[in-house]
Order: C-alpha cells, then sequence, then structure tokens
C-alpha cells in the first residue's frame, strides 16, 4: 500500500492533536501524588482533598458526549480552540489557588476544557492526514492518551518534590498556548454548515444526570448502592428520550450499524484493565519487593515507555494489516499479559513484573490504534464528533470504575494494602490480575462475535 507523506503544515497540526490529547489526560492522574501534599497545604483531610481529582474526572464524564455533539453541530476547530483556552485558563486558576474550594472549582472547569479536548481530538485526525495515514495519526494520539494517563503521577511527584505544587497546574499554561497556537494556525477551518443548528436539551440533561450518578457511585462508597439505583434508571429514559428525539444527541442506530457499540465497550474494559496498573503496581513494586521510591519510579516509567515507542508503529501496521486483525492481535497479547502478570512475579519478582508490563502496554498500544482507526474511519463525517466523544468517554469511565472495581478487589485480596505483608501484597497482585485476565478473556470473546456477527450480516 502505498502511504501519502505528510506535509510540514500537517505534521504541526497533527503536533497540535497530539498535545490536545496529551494534557487532559496528564491531567486525569497528576495531581494523585500530590494529594498529601495538597490536604496539608490546604489543612484539608484527605477525603476532602481527593475532590481536587473527582471534581476533575467527574466533569469530563459528565460533558464529554455533549461537547462532542456540540463539535458536531457548531465546528470542531473552533470549539477545540475553545475548550484548549478554557483548560489553559483553568490551570492558571488552579496554581493561583488560595484555598481548597477555589481549586476544586478550578479543576472542575479545567475539567470543561479537558473534555472538549478529550471530545474532539480524534474526530479531527480525518481533515489532518489522509486516508492511509489515519491509523499512523492514530497510533500517535493513543501513545499520548495511554503515556499522558500513566506518566502523570510520577511528574506529579518530581515536580512538587523540586518545584511545589502549583508547578503541577502551571506547567498547562506554556503548553496550552503552543497547542493553541499549533490548532490556530495549521488546523484547516471550519466548513460552513449547511443545516439548521438542532440539540437536544432533555438527552442531554439525562445524559449529564446518567453518568454524574455512576461516577460517584464509583467514587462515594456509602452511597454507592442508591447511585447506582439512579444511573441504571437514568440510562433507560435517556435511551427511550432518544428514540423519541428529532434531533438525538447520541443516535441509537449508532450503534448497530457501525459496531461502535463494540469498540465503545472494548475500551471501557481494556481501560479498566490498564487502570489496575496503577492501583497495584505501585504497592506490588513497593511492599512486595521492598524497592526505594526511586527504583518504584523508575519501574513505573517502563509502561509509558513502551507505550510511547510502539504508538506510531502500532498505527503503521493498522495502515498495513487492517484494524480488524490487529484489534484481534492486541487483545490476545493484552489477556496472554495479564495471566502472565498473575502468575510470573510470584516465580521472577522484578523481571517477571516488568516482562508482563511491557507486553501489557505494547498490546494496549496496538489495540488503541487498532479499535480507534476502526470506528472514526467507519462513521460519517457529521458523527465523528459525537463518536471520538463516546470512545473519550468509555476511557474515562474505564478509569473511574478500575480505581473502585480492581481496587476493591486488591483492598480483598490483601486486607489494608498499605499494612498487608510482601506476601500478601503479592498474593494480591495474582487475584487482581486473575480477574483482570478474566475481563480481558470477555472483551476477546465479545469482540469476535460481534466481527462474526457483522460478516454474516455483510457477507463478503
Amino acid at each position: 500500500m502505498n502511504r501519502e507523506s505528510l506535509s510540514p503544515a500537517a505534521r504541526r497540526a497533527l503536533a497540535g492533536l497530539a498535545l490536545s490529547m496529551l494534557l487532559p489526560s496528564l491531567d486525569t492522574s497528576i495531581a494523585n501524588a500530590g494529594l498529601p501534599t495538597l490536604a496539608a497545604a490546604f489543612a484539608a483531610t484527605f477525603a476532602q482533598a481527593q475532590w481536587i481529582v473527582l471534581a476533575y474526572l467527574l466533569t469530563i464524564t459528565t460533558l464529554i458526549v455533549s461537547v462532542g455533539r456540540l463539535g458536531d453541530l457548531l465546528g470542531r476547530r473552533r470549539l477545540l480552540l475553545t475548550g484548549i483556552g478554557i483548560f489553559s485558563v483553568a490551570s492558571l486558576l488552579c496554581g493561583l489557588a488560595p484555598d481548597l474550594w477555589w481549586l476544586i472549582g478550578a479543576r472542575a472547569v479545567q475539567g470543561l476544557g479537558a473534555a472538549i479536548m478529550l471530545a474532539l481530538t480524534m474526530a479531527l485526525v480525518n481533515d489532518v492526514v489522509p486516508k492511509t495515514r489515519v491509523g499512523s495519526a492514530m497510533g500517535l494520539l493513543g501513545t499520548m492518551s495511554a503515556v499522558g494517563t500513566t506518566l502523570g503521577p510520577s511528574l506529579g511527584g518530581l515536580l512538587i518534590a523540586h518545584v511545589g505544587w502549583p508547578s503541577i497546574f502551571l506547567l498547562n499554561v506554556p503548553l496550552g498556548l503552543l497547542n493553541g497556537w499549533l490548532v490556530y494556525r495549521y488546523l484547516p477551518v471550519d466548513r460552513p454548515l449547511n443545516q439548521p443548528v438542532a440539540f437536544d436539551p432533555l438527552g442531554t440533561l439525562l445524559l449529564a444526570a446518567t453518568l454524574a450518578a455512576y461516577a460517584l457511585a464509583m467514587t462515594l462508597k456509602s452511597f454507592s448502592g442508591p447511585l447506582l439505583l439512579v444511573s441504571l434508571l437514568g440510562a433507560v429514559c435517556f435511551v427511550q428520550a432518544e428514540r423519541r428525539a428529532r434531533s438525538p444527541l447520541i443516535r441509537m442506530a449508532l450503534f448497530a450499524d457501525s459496531g461502535v457499540g463494540r469498540g465503545v465497550a472494548l475500551t471501557f474494559l481494556v481501560t479498566t484493565v490498564m487502570m489496575t496498573t496503577l492501583i497495584v503496581g505501585p504497592f506490588y513494586l513497593g511492599r512486595g519487593l521492598g524497592l526505594s521510591s526511586t527504583s518504584v519510579g523508575l519501574a513505573l516509567s517502563v509502561g509509558p515507555l513502551m507505550a510511547a515507542l510502539a504508538g506510531v508503529p502500532s498505527g503503521g501496521l493498522v495502515d498495513r494489516f487492517g484494524d480488524r486483525r490487529v484489534v484481534f492481535g492486541a487483545l490476545l497479547m493484552m489477556t496472554s499479559a495479564c495471566a502472565l502478570l498473575a502468575l510470573l512475579p510470584m516465580g521472577f519478582g522484578l523481571a517477571g513484573y516488568l516482562s508482563s508490563i511491557i507486553l501489557l502496554t505494547t498490546g494496549y498500544a496496538l489495540f488503541q490504534a487498532g479499535n480507534n482507526t476502526g470506528l472514526m474511519t467507519g462513521v460519517s463525517a457529521q458523527q465523528r464528533g459525537v463518536v471520538s466523544a463516546l470512545l473519550g468517554l468509555a476511557r474515562n469511565l474505564g478509569l473511574v470504575t478500575g480505581v473502585a472495581a480492581m481496587g476493591a478487589v486488591f483492598t480483598l485480596a490483601t486486607g489494608e494494602p498499605t499494612e498487608a505483608s510482601a506476601r500478601v501484597v503479592g498474593s494480591g497482585l495474582h487475584v487482581t490480575f486473575g480477574v483482570a485476565t478474566a475481563l480481558l478473556f470477555a472483551a476477546l470473546v465479545l469482540r469476535q462475535a460481534s466481527v462474526k456477527k457483522r460478516e454474516r450480516a455483510c457477507p463478503r
């Protein structure tokens, strides 16, 4: 297959999109390492300080689909520029926060900008690169997403230790200015709309309430039961409202006709499992193996490094072999890696852990490139914003669910992880990644069943 080369302007436009994916992904986890410092700085309890993270995640989760749809209606480039501006200004406000509640409020505003950036970035790839290079571009964006999320804790800890806590937020200001300039200067201008703008306020409200209830259920344990019930009822009401709406926020036929439902479900399951490495890894490396803080940080950097190295080559494989083969191979690789993570460290210690992590993150890079390319090239241009947002939503829900559900599995297996012995922590690693293996095997079965169903419906 002949692959068209990218012009210098296209390369810079793609760099702008890469930054639009990296910055909000980085801020998903960069504040985690600073929670003890922030709690001490503002004389707050740890439970209060957790809202610095929760306000950001909840805002993204609640609004990402709605802003993706707005991008389809109003123009993705202009809305992306607005999102970058909101994110950058809010980051400045976070760094200048005089008290905890100011910081929490600024983080919520930052989450709005991040929702816009995450929702629209992938939808704009087709406007920047030729079709033969879409896989490589998606691989790059998948790399930025993975590196941002996994690098956040170690980078945040380094900045807080040597510069101070405001630096983890102020870092976004110059990078945001660069991001905005690249997008403004090199991204193609939005085409004028040939149809009247129509929005779905009822669907937007129902979806926001449903997602907020689910995200809170995953984070507020004492209210999880009632909140899960509210989210379930909200989901039922949302589906009914969308079926009747003249201009629905999400067209239900989208899930049946183009494999969007499968791709979103796979993203949710895979991201839930990837979050497990950020939960279990630090405890196993520190308490299970007795490594120093510096050694733990170096070991944790192996995953982001592999994601960075594998992202663009993974996209090249998608361009060459097609998204279906790559997604299948990626899920098979990740399932095997999780099984090895449950077994190898028990006999081979750090070497067993790192070799399994390398296999897992390489598979994740392949999955991101293949799954995202398949979805974004399989829908109409008018639906790319909302589909990109659905992928971002699935990823964010996976992160939230991974923290809650897989964290609960690890806690059940170890008792209290911060007080468990090395042997108990190792046993907890075995149990937790055993569950993760089962989740990825379910994803593999779902993928195969869905593909076979589509092949029967549309035989070649």
